[in-house]
């Protein structure tokens, strides 16, 4: 079977830091500069404000600037370039949405939009890691993914969590033609206790606003513990089910893309060394921001329990 190669970042889509800004002067900041959203933001894929309270989780880190966030993203339902999914994503249409919650769990249900906004919101500043070595700081507007797994009531039998984007390729011109770079729907999973993990949210919005198509709209996963990879986007379905999933990224390249894909900078992909990131939105043009990478990315102290007597380089 071919395997795709993720390209590496190139240098010139390294965009410079353009400002320091504290916690509150970043919301107002960002709330203040909607035509700066609107200038990435795809045609009918309104962001609107969403009711938010500061969530238990965070880092003092400053958040990228948000024109980074939305314009430079991997999304290849639309298109495999950083660039494609803010510039491909306009004909997508997040609403009306529905997401379905099955498997083994005594209360099946599908929940919509107004449902998931429903829960109570919080803001959760968290850094972002990709698997191709650069890295984010965003601050996401969403609930625990716990506080909606306890409404469908999981089975004991229940092991693992598995999850799949929606497929609508008159929509997302990643998902046509020939040759194509993942098998659809993108699907991805989680062991129970990973996904009940007080960090793990359902993401709806950032920068306290509602998702841009480009960045997963409606709803997507967040994982600040893991590569960027394991955060699905678009999410209409989510199964409880006693065998791990098979995932996207794994049946493409189980050697290179493992289940768990916990940041690990000891643990380098087989192409390229995970110990350091270059930081989007940091840096000059020719010197891009490099930090060293931190292990469970910076979220150690909270998650690794979860992987007490495994073999985390065998485990990858």
């Amino acid at each position: 079977m071919a395997v795709y190669r993720v390209p590496p970042v190139p240098q010139s889509e390294i965009t410079p830091q353009s400002a320091w800004l504290n916690r509150r002067a970043l919301i107002a900041g960002a709330l203040a500069s909607l035509p700066v959203l609107s200038a990435v933001r795809p045609a009918g894929a309104a962001q609107d404000p969403l009711p938010l309270k500061p969530g238990p989780f965070g880092t003092s880190e400053p958040p990228t600037p948000i024109k980074d966030v939305t314009s430079y993203n991997n999304f290849y339902e639309f298109g495999a370039g950083k660039a494609d999914p803010s510039r491909n994503s306009g004909a997508f249409r997040p609403e009306p949405w529905t997401l379905e919650v099955d498997g083994l769990v005594a209360k099946p249900r599908t929940f919509d939009l107004d449902d998931l906004r429903g829960f109570p919101l919080e803001e959760r500043v968290y850094r972002m890691r990709c698997v191709e070595a650069w890295s984010m700081v965003i601050p996401w507007v969403g609930f625990p993914l716990a506080a909606l797994l306890d409404q469908v009531e999981p089975l004991g039998s229940a092991k693992y969590v598995a999850f799949v984007t929606v497929v609508r390729p008159e929509e997302m011109p990643g998902q046509k033609g020939l040759f194509q770079p993942l098998p659809w729907p993108y699907v991805e999973g989680l062991r129970l206790d990973e996904a009940r993990h007080p960090l793990t949210i359902l993401a709806v919005g950032l920068y306290g606003r509602t998702l841009p198509n480009q960045n997963g709209a409606p709803v997507r996963l967040v994982v600040p513990w893991k590569y960027g990879f394991k955060g699905i986007k678009s999410i209409v379905r989510i199964s409880l089910v006693e065998d791990e999933p098979v995932t996207s990224w794994k049946r493409m390249a189980a050697h290179e893309y493992g289940f768990y894909a916990n940041v690990n900078p000891t643990v380098d992909h087989p192409r390229w060394s995970q110990a350091s990131e270059i930081r989007i939105g940091e840096g000059g043009f020719f010197s891009p921001s490099r930090r060293d990478t931190l292990p469970f990315n910076g979220y150690a102290g909270e998650v690794a329990g979860l992987y007490a007597g495994m073999d985390l380089a065998a485990d990858y």
